[in-house]
């Protein structure tokens, strides 16, 4: 049998899902996050995640790894896949392997081969754009320091400024100085702001915040609804930013990505601001990865979920 393998390794979780050659998904697998592999235990992690997702699939495959091989395997990695092209291909028996970036395989598997441009908006944000004949553009994913306007973290910070402004007095009240604190033990906005600066507040934990903002608006906190609001607008813009240059004014296909469009006003920002028809997206990252593994091969195939 000719197997084929994607991986999906995020900061919350990674996925593997093999494949047949007729199309048909044989079995899935999830383990636990492994991106930043120059951090402390990082490669342990990767290791850990990317092993373990697999074993979950080859089981629920029924396929034994002894001495089995994929024709061809691709890797989306979080964080990028330049610090973790040499440990995946110690890992992974595949005669192709392809390590590319988490933003890639969602675009993929997103657009399932159509022409268009997918947002992402996490913990951070980026807009990609492709052509069908496979030309691509991309806008934002710059890092929660210089840019990822939109994203879950981004909506945290900007909660925060909302409430420092509030507690300074040249900025209007807003629940969510007080949401902020109960939910950090803090005893003011200034405190909340030092404990984010610190090892305990890592990224991704400042960014599991953002439902706060939700919360803040659907109880009527005008200040909350506008950030909401202005983040869908942002979001909007990175994909009129990444499909311009390819498509114009109108992106044929935009698919939305990420826990922050799980907001109703962030995604009715976007739809009303968005050059482009608004589509669910066809499969999940783990699947574009697989996409991209059968295409390495030359292999044009429809998903048999």
């Amino acid at each position: 049998m000719r197997l084929f393998l994607g991986i999906d390794g995020g900061q919350s979780g990674t996925e593997a899902v093999i494949g047949d050659a007729t199309g048909r998904i044989l079995g899935r697998g999830s383990a636990g996050p492994c991106n930043h592999v120059g951090a402390a235990e990082g490669r342990g992690k990767l290791t850990r995640a990317v092993t373990g997702s697999l074993a979950q699939a080859l089981a629920a495959a029924d396929l034994l790894s002894n001495s089995l091989r994929f024709e061809a395997a691709c890797c989306g990695m979080s964080g990028g896949p330049d610090d973790k092209r040499e440990i995946l291909a110690e890992l992974l028996p595949a005669d192709r392997l392809e390590v590319t970036t988490d933003a890639h395989i969602a675009l993929t598997g997103a657009l399932g081969g159509f022409p268009g441009a997918i947002v992402i908006a996490g913990t951070g944000s980026i807009a990609l754009a492709e052509t069908s004949s496979g030309r691509t553009a991309r806008a934002g994913g710059w890092g929660y320091v210089f840019g990822d306007e939109g994203g879950a973290f981004d909506l945290v910070r900007q909660a925060l400024r909302a409430a420092l402004r509030e507690e300074e007095g040249w900025g209007p009240p807003s629940t969510l100085h007080q949401k902020l604190l109960q939910a950090t033990g803090a005893r003011d906005a200034n405190a909340v702001l030092h404990l984010f600066y610190t090892s305990e507040w890592p990224r991704a934990r400042v960014a599991a915040l953002a439902p706060l903002v939700e919360e803040a608006a659907v109880e009527g906190d005008s200040v909350a609804a506008d950030l909401l609001v202005r983040a869908g607008e942002s979001l909007a813009e990175l994909a009129r930013a990444a499909g311009g240059s390819l498509f114009g004014d109108v992106i044929p296909r935009i698919a939305l990505v990420g826990g922050v469009f799980e907001s109703e006003r962030v995604r009715q920002a976007f739809i009303r601001t968005a050059p482009g028809d608004v589509k669910p997206p066809l499969h999940a990252p783990a699947v574009g990865a697989l996409l991209r593994a059968w295409r390495s091969a030359g292999l044009k195939v429809e998903v048999v979920e």
